[in-house]
């Protein structure tokens, strides 16, 4: 089954159900490179449980996904991960005590060898960090800074750039502006710009509309489980896509 034109990911029919309680039911969506899509609707609307499935985290009860027209199994974060999907949580799980660069390379650390024994490549490390933190445009005041000193913004920051040095071809970022301040929420909103001008698909989960509008290229809406909207972000607006989440307006 060949992918649409330009769709890097196409969901198709696909559900979710936890016993007699249906999650999701017969969603179609597509994902594009080089695109923010935004993922919006109402507390149990099922925009988590999607999140879960395209993160390894559930495995769908029905349906197909398929990354460039290949039809693929995402069960476990290591395979979503192999695909090309990194996922940034709310609880981002960044490791307080430790640096920038060992979070980021948290798990696959470079290592060289002296003398025949394994060693930390920790200047290479800081090295392929400063590079990605120019990539990003972002303002961590240095690669061996602790967590703990950063600001709300700045370890989203980290977050993207542990996902990206991946080799991730889509993002996906559940609430990343969620209790910031409005200069750290600016931060986060020109990563994700970063992010699509660099080729890489974003699916954002967002309940702040004003931020959707400002970023998002399409936006779907789910309402109870099922896919009530799908529109470029150009062709509605903040009125419609409230109605849409709460009802007032049918959708699709």
């Amino acid at each position: 089954m060949p992918a649409p034109p330009n769709n890097w990911l196409t969901l198709s029919k696909v559900s979710k159900r936890f016993g007699a309680v249906i999650a999701l039911e017969a969603f179609d969506a597509s994902i594009r490179l080089a695109e923010v899509l935004a993922l919006v609707g109402d507390n149990g609307a099922g925009k988590s449980t999607l999140v879960k499935l395209l993160s390894g985290a559930h495995f769908p009860s029905g349906g197909q996904i398929l990354v460039n027209g290949d039809r693929v199994t995402i069960d476990s974060p290591a395979r979503a991960r192999q695909l090309g999907i990194a996922t940034i949580f709310q609880e981002l799980a960044l490791i307080e005590s430790l640096t920038v660069y060992e979070n980021i390379f948290l798990g696959r650390e470079i290592v060289q060898s002296i003398f025949g024994l394994p060693v930390l490549a920790r200047k290479k490390m800081r090295n392929r960090v400063v590079q990605l933190i120019e990539e990003l445009g972002s303002h961590i005041p240095s690669p061996a800074a602790t967590i703990a000193e950063l600001s709300g913004g700045q370890r989203q920051a980290v977050a993207i750039a542990r996902a990206i040095d991946l080799e991730t071809r889509l993002v996906i970022m559940d609430e990343p502006t969620a209790a910031l301040a409005v200069a750290e929420t600016r931060k986060v909103l020109n990563l994700i710009e970063q992010l699509r001008e660099s080729g890489k698909a974003v699916l954002l989960v967002s309940h702040n509309l004003n931020e959707v509008f400002e970023v998002a290229d399409r936006i779907v809406v789910l309402r109870k489980g099922r896919k009530i909207a799908d529109c470029k972000r150009t062709d509605t607006n903040i009125e419609e896509v409230v109605s849409w989440i709460t009802g007032a307006k049918q959708g699709l």
